[in-house]
């Protein structure tokens, strides 16, 4: 190639590129989250993209130029949830310069049946979103649908730091260190939206941490769909990979992360979520115990007290093993906070099988939990094998039950704290009341309490505990 057709090639290169980052230039985009705290991590490496890209982040809908919903695909209510949004928000695209709407995240397989009205332009799924930008040039300069339906199998964005969304003062954050689950429960669509699980490399969570608490960040969750399984062995593996080199001793589990973390960053606070009880070992437990920035919080869904149903659902340990657990955990940690997952309502479940759900929550009394009725989701195995025989009423008259329960629990829990004193991170001013502060202690109990003068949110605080409702402690500084 001669100098003339050299340079021309150049130019024309170069052209194209200028092209492209004209028209992405400042576009701005709005993010709203549905579903878990994982989506809400997921948010903040989605916008560090973007921004590297030359977009800009919009908390105003009206002036977006492109709209991106993260969404969950769980249970039907979030299903629902994101259909009667998507209706709310048609009427944008009846302006002269309609914005763009991208679905993300895990329903975006699923998308079309909720699209009736063809308001979406482009769906991602969640390990693909490094093309987000591409995809959004693509869909501006072609004008046409785009879906990405293939996924990066060992995608974890460990080299992004993510950009924090929320421009009020914060002091507490999120680091995802795993993605994925192998844990195939026949309920769960999770293995199948977020694929495979992979973990995260240590120096990068260890790095992240860093610089939240040299940004001002007082505590920091760890998230994965199962915490408890982060293993890492020198590379970025699937799990079913690495198991096949676990004789290699160089290997990094969640106990050994957790002490890491703790260690090298002692006055950040650490919490996680959410752990399997199959695979929550004593190692973890007694690092828990250890370490007083660790919080004193283990949220561990047992999601049914009968073991036939357990075996239904494919979750790999009995009702036996997990009170077994639950035991180890208070004879190790005596002062920790168990919290629950309970779904009511699962394939075959018989009233047996719900009291028996019962028993076990009278047994444990936990602090709190997340309580629901099953919903039969397209690609799990229970969707194609099982059928959902129990009737609605009978789910909803189950929940109700289960529900009123925890609430006697809980209020069991929080007149313990009466007269006690509590330490408590100061994390912003009070929803009901803007002369209080809320934060939480390390049990990871809401505790709302008067402003006094020179306290700041991110403060650490000791009060004597006065009052209680079911859900929330009220007390004063000392």
């Amino acid at each position: 190639m001669d100098n003339h057709n050299i340079n021309n090639f150049s130019y024309n290169k170069n052209k194209k590129k200028n092209k492209k980052e004209e028209i992405l230039q400042l576009q701005k985009t709005y993010i709203e989250s549905y579903g878990c705290q994982m989506n809400i991590s997921d948010n903040e490496i989605i916008a560090s993209f973007l921004l590297k890209k030359n977009f800009s982040i919009t908390n105003n809908l009206e002036e977006a130029n492109i709209i991106l919903i993260n969404t969950c695909f769980i249970r039907k209510k979030a299903e629902l949830t994101l259909k009667y949004r998507l209706q709310n928000l048609k009427y944008l695209k009846l302006k002269k310069k309609p914005p763009l709407f991208g679905i993300l995240g895990c329903i975006s397989k699923h998308i079309k049946k909720l699209d009736k009205e063809n308001i979406v332009d482009f769906v991602i799924p969640p390990d693909s979103y490094r093309k987000i930008p591409d995809i959004i040039f693509l869909v501006k300069k072609k004008k046409e649908y785009s879906q990405i339906l293939s996924q990066k199998i060992n995608e974890t964005y460990a080299d992004i730091t993510p950009y924090q969304l929320n421009k009020e003062k914060k002091v507490t954050s999120f680091i995802s260190i795993t993605r994925g689950c192998d844990n195939m429960c026949t309920f769960c669509v999770v293995p199948f939206t977020r694929g495979r699980e992979r973990s995260s490399d240590p120096d990068s969570i260890l790095r992240e941490c860093k610089k939240l608490y040299d940004k001002g960040y007082k505590e920091v969750t760890l998230l994965g769909q199962n915490v408890d399984s982060y293993l890492w062995v020198g590379s970025n593996l699937l799990k079913k990979q690495i198991y096949k080199i676990r004789n290699n001793k160089n290997f990094i589990d969640f106990s050994m992360l957790l002490d890491l973390l703790a260690k090298e960053i002692p006055l950040m606070r650490i919490r996680f979520s959410t752990s399997n009880p199959h695979d929550m070992s004593e190692n973890v437990i007694k690092v828990i115990s250890k370490h007083s920035n660790i919080c004193k919080h283990i949220h561990l869904p047992v999601q049914s007290g009968s073991n036939k149903i357990l075996k239904l659902m494919n979750r790999k340990y009995t009702c036996e093993s997990y009170i077994s657990l639950i035991k180890k955990i208070r004879s190790i940690i005596p002062q920790c906070s168990i919290s629950h997952d309970i779904m009511t309502g699962f394939c075959n479940e018989n009233e047996e099988d719900h009291q028996k759900t019962i028993s076990l929550m009278n047994n444990v009394k936990y602090n709190y939990g997340y309580m629901f009725s099953y919903s039969h989701r397209p690609g799990t195995y229970a969707y194609k094998k099982f059928k959902d025989n129990v009737p609605e009423y009978i789910k909803k008259r189950r929940l109700k039950e289960i529900i009123d329960l925890q609430k006697n629990h809980s209020i069991f829990h929080m007149k313990e704290y009466i007269g006690k004193i509590q330490e408590v991170l100061i994390e912003g001013v009070s929803k009901k009341r803007d002369q209080d502060w809320y934060g939480r202690n390390t049990q990871n109990t809401v505790v709302v309490f008067p402003k006094i003068n020179k306290k700041k949110i991110g403060d650490i605080v000791h009060l004597k505990i006065t009052n209680y409702t079911s859900a929330t402690l009220i007390g004063n500084i000392i």
